[in-house]
């Protein structure tokens, strides 16, 4: 992106930015960060994460937020764009010696204002299941660090259950547990149930049930994040190896893999219909993969660094259909138009008439997100000419519409009943409605969450017995079929006990061989996007980007937690803000509660 001004303007840290939906802002006074806000060491930490939760208290501040800095863990209440944030007041604070907290996630079937369950994951192994309203330690999962001894990268609830959930570590291990079973005192046995190219599945040999349930083996390197889709179907994983790899989580069978331009896959997320993953990491690019068609559609050149995280915007859609009418005036005009209360309450009517017979065409646009070590937040548009190549363009001139209040109201009860019964398979389906807010990552979503749970808890109070016989779902010919898999076959795929464990290694793949294949395209072979907008917004290195209905979140690495209000929802600032945002920098930790933890 060309700079406005000369080196330093480059240099300056943006509080704002402008996007054809108006005015981003930064909320100096919803700033959150450790109490005493003494500038952090960095250097040795692992990533700041952001998990959020509502619990729909009714008291019109029902979200909560959870942070990680260093060794310490923070709850708070996320007051938002509408008031300042109390630092020193945490629901709960702890300290933790010996380990440090590298990832969290909520349990948003079960969070109320009495009570949430939060997973942590560390840096030695462990995974601890916490309640920060009732200040209890439930359990803590692998303490002995018995089942794996790695950083834990990612962890997370399984979509639809209130006791499964899924743990990665930098071994390239990923653990199935479930909270109601123990973890044993003794190293597990495993027996294999399934591999294939790259990856196997083993359950774990015990006269009694216990954890970890499954063992997946992916990739090579470590196992960096993964992530669900929005119906809890599949799973997306990247690792250091370079590969995105999807799963289809039930029947425990790889879907489809996608290799990087060159280096580690960092991050990953879907798009909020599923139909699309977008990933991000040393390569510096965001790379567009089509769930359907199990291959690259786009690449993204934003980024100066390595792109620590993506994330789609659900809030966020561009839907204009055709008008033979000319309009003139100004893009506000526009928007208030075309994007009125009545319009915006009919998105999601109007995006399932893209397969459909009327004859008015559409333009769909998906608005996504990066953050990167750059310090750099890139916003992407990827538009009809991206998705649609070989059909004709609409047209509609291409606005953007920032999703309205009347919208259904994000994190009421936790679920989301406008996504039941879809299905990511196929691309006819209309785009659900945005995502809840009580999704602890923005990419973490769930829906069909009563028979999710029924089927994943019945099959693992059973010892997982049900994953053994469970069958390769029959999947339709699809005219690129052959070529997809003559360059990265799944592999034979077998649950016989008796097969060696050998395949991880035997099949590394050559990244000169991939280079220019459907795996991994060349530059020339894809579309190249540009960011819609390109801004320097921290100091450090960003480790969080979190879309929310009213605002964007995001974290840098000194530890500061930032509130961005869309357009339209500034309040405002008035001095008496600033000098209680002041006031706030050099408070001492006050009535929350502080627990020093030495495992």
């Amino acid at each position: 992106m060309a700079a406005e001004g000369g080196g330093k303007e480059m240099n300056e840290i943006k509080t704002q930015f402008t996007t054809r939906e108006g005015l981003y802002k930064l909320l100096s006074h919803s700033e959150y960060s450790r109490p005493n806000r003494v500038p952090f060491n960095s250097q040795g930490s692992n990533p700041v994460r952001v998990s959020f939760v509502n619990v729909n208290d009714q008291s019109g501040n029902g979200d909560r937020l959870c942070f990680n800095v260093g060794r310490e863990l923070y709850f708070y209440i996320y007051k938002g764009v509408r008031k300042a944030a109390d630092l020193s007041k945490p629901i709960d604070k702890r300290i933790y010696k010996g380990t440090q907290p590298t990832c969290h996630d909520f349990n948003h079937l079960t969070a109320t204002a009495e009570s949430v369950s939060l997973l942590v994951g560390f840096s030695a192994g462990q995974v601890q299941l916490i309640d920060p309203i009732k200040k209890e330690t439930s359990k803590l999962f692998n303490e002995e660090r018995l089942i794996d001894k790695s950083r834990v990268t990612c962890v997370k609830w399984v979509p639809g259950s209130e006791s499964l959930f899924l743990v990665a570590h930098s071994s390239g291990n990923m653990y199935l547990y479930n909270v109601e079973h123990t973890c044993g005192t003794t190293a597990p046995h495993y027996q294999l149930l399934k591999q294939g190219e790259s990856f196997a599945v083993h359950t774990c040999k015990s006269k009694s049930t216990r954890n970890p349930l499954l063992k997946w083996t992916v990739g090579e390197g470590a196992l960096n994040e993964f992530a669900f889709s929005p119906d809890g179907k599949f799973l997306a994983c990247v690792s250091q190896d370079g590969f995105l790899r999807v799963f289809n989580f039930d029947s425990v069978e790889l879907h489809g893999t996608m290799k990087s331009y060159f280096g580690g896959l960092l991050c990953v997320c879907w798009s909020p219909d599923g139909k699309y993953i977008v990933t991000g990491g040393e390569d510096d690019l965001v790379t567009v993969w089509s769930f359907v068609d199990c291959r690259v559609i786009a690449r993204g050149h934003g980024h100066k660094s390595w792109v620590s995280v993506v994330a789609f915007d659900p809030y966020t859609t561009s839907v204009e259909e055709s008008d033979p009418m000319e309009f003139s005036g100004s893009d506000e005009d526009f928007q208030d138009l075309h994007f009125g209360r009545d319009r915006a309450n009919s998105t999601q009517s109007r995006l399932s008439k893209r397969n459909s017979t009327d004859s008015r065409p559409v333009s769909v646009t998906y608005r996504f997100g990066s953050v990167g070590q750059d310090t750099q937040l890139c916003l992407w548009d990827l538009t009809e000419d991206i998705l649609f190549p070989h059909q004709p363009l609409s047209r509609a001139r291409t606005h953007t519409n920032v999703m309205n209040a009347t919208s259904p109201p994000a994190g009421s009860g936790g679920t989301n009943p406008g996504s039941n019964g879809n299905s990511i398979t196929t691309p006819g389906n209309s785009v659900p409605p945005p995502l809840p807010r009580s999704n602890s990552l923005p990419h973490s979503a769930v829906s069909n969450a009563g028979s999710k749970s029924s089927v994943m808890d019945g099959a693992i109070a059973s010892g997982v017995s049900k994953f053994a016989t469970l069958s390769l779902h029959d999947r339709k010919e699809r005219h690129h079929e052959k070529d997809h898999k003559r360059n990265h076959s799944m592999g034979h795929i077998s649950s016989k006990s008796s097969d060696k464990l050998n395949l991880v290694t035997k099949t590394k793949t050559d990244p000169a061989k991939t280079l220019g294949t459907p795996l991994c395209p060349r530059m020339e072979d894809v579309p190249l996007l540009e960011p819609l907008i390109c801004k320097k917004i921290a100091h450090e290195r960003l480790t969080v980007l979190i879309f929310l209905e009213d605002c964007i979140v995001t974290a840098c690495q000194e530890g500061f937690i930032c509130t961005w209000a869309r357009p339209g929802k500034v309040i405002q600032q008035n001095t008496d803000m600033a000098v209680s945002r002041f006031s706030l920098h050099t408070c001492p930790v006050g009535a929350g509660a502080e627990c020093r933890h030495s495992f």
